[in-house]
This record gives C-alpha cells, sequence and structure tokens, in this order.
C-alpha cells in the first residue's frame, strides 16, 4: 500500500498525509473514548476498539454496538478477577470508588501495552480528569516499561470543547449512572459490590451523569 493513500485538505488543498500504524483504544462507548477514537482516525490511526470485562457480567455488548456504528473494529479483553476483587477490597476500605476505578485503568492499560505486537494504546481520558487518569510519571513509566506510545486525544481539550464536538458528531444517551447501559468499569464493580451485600450508592456519589453514544449524526 502506498504510505500516502490517505489526504486531508486544508484550505481547499489537498495535502498528503501518512496512514500511520494499530492504536489500540480502551473503549467503553462513552462519548470521551468515542471521540477520541472518532479523532485518532482522522489523525490517520488504524484503531482497534478494546473493551475490558471481567467475565461476570456481559456489559461490554453494549461497547460492541457502539462499534459497530462509529465502523471500527472491537475486542473483549477479558483481565483475571483478581483485578477486581483487589477493587472492591479498595472500595470498601475507601468508602468511594476513585482508588478502584484508577486501579482498574492502569492495570487494563498495562494489559493491553503487553499483548503481542502492540505499539500504541489509547483512551479518552481528558485535560480535566482526576479518576481515571495517569500523570506524567505514570504515563512515561507506562510507555517505558511496555515500549508502547501512550497516545491521549483528549488531554488538551476541556469539558466545553468535547461538548462542542460530541454534539456536532454523535447521537449520545445520557443517564444516572446505575440506569444506563454502558461498558465500563464501574458496572462490573457495582455488581460485585452487590454480591458481597454492600450497597453501590454507598460508594458511588449520587445522580452521576454518564452516557453512551447511540448514532452518528
Amino acid at each position: 500500500m502506498d504510505i500516502l493513500s490517505r489526504k486531508c485538505y486544508i484550505g481547499g488543498f489537498g495535502i498528503a498525509t501518512p496512514m500511520l500504524g494499530i492504536v489500540y483504544h480502551l473503549f467503553s462507548g462513552g462519548k470521551d473514548s468515542s471521540l477520541a477514537a472518532w479523532l485518532l482516525n482522522k489523525i490517520g490511526y488504524e484503531v482497534r476498539l478494546v473493551t475490558i470485562t471481567f467475565g461476570t457480567l456481559d456489559n461490554w455488548k453494549y461497547a460492541r454496538e457502539t462499534a459497530r456504528i462509529l465502523g471500527f473494529e472491537h475486542e473483549v479483553i477479558e483481565l483475571p478477577k483478581s483485578i477486581l476483587d483487589r477493587a472492591v477490597e479498595m472500595c470498601i476500605q475507601d468508602g468511594k470508588p476513585g482508588r478502584a476505578i484508577q486501579y482498574i485503568h492502569e492495570k487494563a492499560l498495562e494489559f493491553v501495552a503487553s499483548m503481542e505486537n502492540v505499539e500504541r494504546v489509547s483512551d479518552g481520558t481528558r485535560r480535566d480528569d482526576r479518576v481515571p487518569f495517569l500523570d506524567l510519571s505514570k504515563a512515561r513509566s507506562l510507555e517505558d516499561r511496555f515500549n508502547v506510545a501512550y497516545i491521549r486525544p483528549l488531554l488538551g481539550l476541556g469539558y466545553k470543547t468535547i461538548r462542542e464536538l460530541v454534539n456536532s458528531i454523535f447521537i449520545v444517551e445520557e443517564r444516572e449512572s446505575e440506569k444506563l447501559e454502558k461498558s465500563d468499569y464501574e458496572v462490573e464493580l457495582r455488581n460485585a459490590l452487590k454480591k458481597k451485600g454492600i450497597d453501590p450508592g454507598k460508594i458511588f456519589p449520587p445522580r452521576h451523569l454518564q452516557s453512551r453514544v447511540i448514532g452518528l449524526r
């Protein structure tokens, strides 16, 4: 294939840009991971969407539906249940989910980065995110330990810009977290807490809105 097979048009002029390599992108089907995947594709990367599961639920299927809408390849990767168990312990110890979500996200990135022939990993974390989010030292450590590039297309974008882009590109369903059919870490974490007889409502914040992309404009 000719490396100059893709063109972008700026100011009416066709400027050839090279086709880039494959990037494995952590994907929940929400607006942030969908926008990041869309931007990666526009830049010229071949995007492979990756949804993480622990095998306790089949909520990954919602991400697969969104992946079909976006037109990207989609893979479901099952992480060891011991990671979920440790995250549950963190929730119980802390009385809040932040450290647990961060732990799962870091383990997910590490697992994907360790896979054979993976050179690039990505996620939809944003400039203003607190959890999950890798600071500079953790981002560099991930790249150095696994010899990969860690790409975050939304890192320089604030909430207003992301909202503007999302509303111009996608049709989005937004509901309270526990009522939304979604494929993020929180779903299996909530379910695991329930199995231990713990009310997730006492761990997770009330009236927390989350999103899922259900169409293209």
